[in-house]
């Protein structure tokens, strides 16, 4: 009788019913598992800014910031890895037109529960490509094909994502009244904090003919995106609105694995600050000049530290003519690869000359979501780390310029990040 006894105390005193406060969560420690293709960059402080002369005499002021710990692709998004992408719209955009043409519960490509409503499209569902008829809408049209060659029309990928807008939440004109039971500012409910975009996802190949005046690249247009050969290498032809795309399609793909699998983990993955970029290219060391320390592209053996523009003209000096397989070149000391070179990398920034005396220094960023109708200049992002066409000065750790987040060039690419949740190491 004592035991029962026992027992049932204890099973009291862990449900809480002792009076004690032990909280809600489970305690103990937690250890968030390495995301494939990432490498951890811990948390730290830096001096932002110019680590050496500045001979585009651009302001560019120096500050100590600190930033929060957070997961980096260790290399440049490849070819491959956004042909995942550009496949998962494709065939997405199929499933949509083979379920509408037949929206029964019978159908192969829906998901219905027991009643009979409709959860959403099965992306494992076998999309039958010889239904020609009702995959029409998503091929070139007869009287642009070439050579009668039937093909999906890129130009009809699109990829639609929601994200919530907490600088506009958070503005205090905009918060809730609990006094009045709703929103101030003008807001109706929480719905007008969720923001909506559809953008076209496939990369425009012709930069490479684009960006080079009286130069034969066609070659590079017909094949660097598609190519077996080059599927290593960073993608390029990619707007800033395009990789914040990706960005959410791969939020959504890794959610939904742990949703199907009972997990509550949610992840989140962006791009990078362009302060979270520069302390994650100096790889811990302070005030150097290129991610691999000193202050020399080359290494005591004459050898090319990055895939660079090092001479007039010269483009092959350093192993390559214009982008390289990701990871040519020794990573830095956060494990990070082509931190310096190969492609400039977007970042979630906006560009300001004077931005880092303005910026809090925990967290530093500064950001605006420019409208279509807003004029060029408000349309800047930053691009860090210099490219496989740039001279030395791009390549600096501490070097920052700008492009227009709707434009694609052929030397610029980007890399995905994710905050760490609670590790220290």
């Amino acid at each position: 009788m004592s035991l029962v006894v026992i027992v049932m105390i204890t099973s009291c005193t862990q449900q809480g019913e002792s009076g004690e406060l032990i909280g809600s969560g489970q305690k103990g420690s937690w250890f968030e598992p390495v995301p494939y293709g990432m490498t951890f960059v811990r948390r730290g402080s830096f001096r932002v800014g110019q680590s050496d002369e500045d001979p585009s005499r651009a302001i560019n002021p120096t500050a100590t910031i600190s930033v929060d710990a957070f997961w980096m692709d260790d290399t440049e998004i490849t070819n491959g890895e956004y042909r995942q992408f550009v496949n998962w719209v494709r065939d997405s955009m199929a499933l949509e037109l083979l379920y509408k043409a037949n929206p029964d519960p019978t159908s192969p490509y829906a998901i219905f529960d027991p009643d009979g409503n409709y959860l959403g499209l099965d992306y494992k569902a076998k999309i039958d490509w010889q239904d020609t008829a009702t995959l029409e809408p998503l091929f070139v049209p007869v009287n642009e094909r070439f050579f009668n060659k039937r093909e999906v029309d890129s130009r009809k990928l699109f990829f639609e994502y929601q994200w919530i807008n907490y600088q506009k939440a958070a503005q205090r004109a905009n918060a809730f009244n609990y006094a009045t039971g709703k929103y101030d500012g003008g807001i109706k409910d929480r719905s007008d904090f969720i923001e909506r975009e559809r953008e076209h996802i496939y990369p425009d190949t012709l930069v490479w003919v684009r960006d080079f005046t009286y130069s034969y690249n066609e070659p590079w247009t017909m094949k660097y995106f598609w190519h077996p050969g080059f599927v290593d290498y960073p993608v390029v032809g990619v707007t800033w609105l395009q990789a914040k795309s990706f960005c959410q399609w791969r939020t959504k793909m890794q959610n939904n694995f742990y949703a199907g699998n009972g997990q509550a983990t949610v992840q989140d993955y962006r791009l990078p600050t362009e302060y979270e970029w520069e302390y994650a290219s100096r790889g811990g060391l302070q005030n150097s000049m290129y991610p691999w320390g000193g202050y020399y592209s080359r290494n005591q053996m004459g050898e090319f530290m990055a895939n660079y523009k090092p001479m007039r003209g010269n483009y092959p000096e350093d192993g390559g003519l214009a982008t390289m397989k990701v990871g040519s070149y020794p990573a830095n000391d956060f494990g990070l690869y082509d931190m310096a070179g190969n492609v400039a990398e977007w970042t979630i920034t906006a560009f300001d000359p004077l931005s880092t005396s303005l910026v809090s220094d925990l967290n530093s960023d500064y950001q605006y979501n420019a409208a279509d109708s807003d004029p060029p200049a408000m349309k800047r992002k930053v691009i860090r780390g210099g490219s496989w066409k740039d001279v030395g000065y791009f390549i600096q750790t501490s070097s920052r310029t700008y492009e227009y987040q709707d434009s694609a060039k052929s030397f610029i690419g980007f890399r995905c990040v994710r905050s760490s949740f609670g590790n220290t190491f």
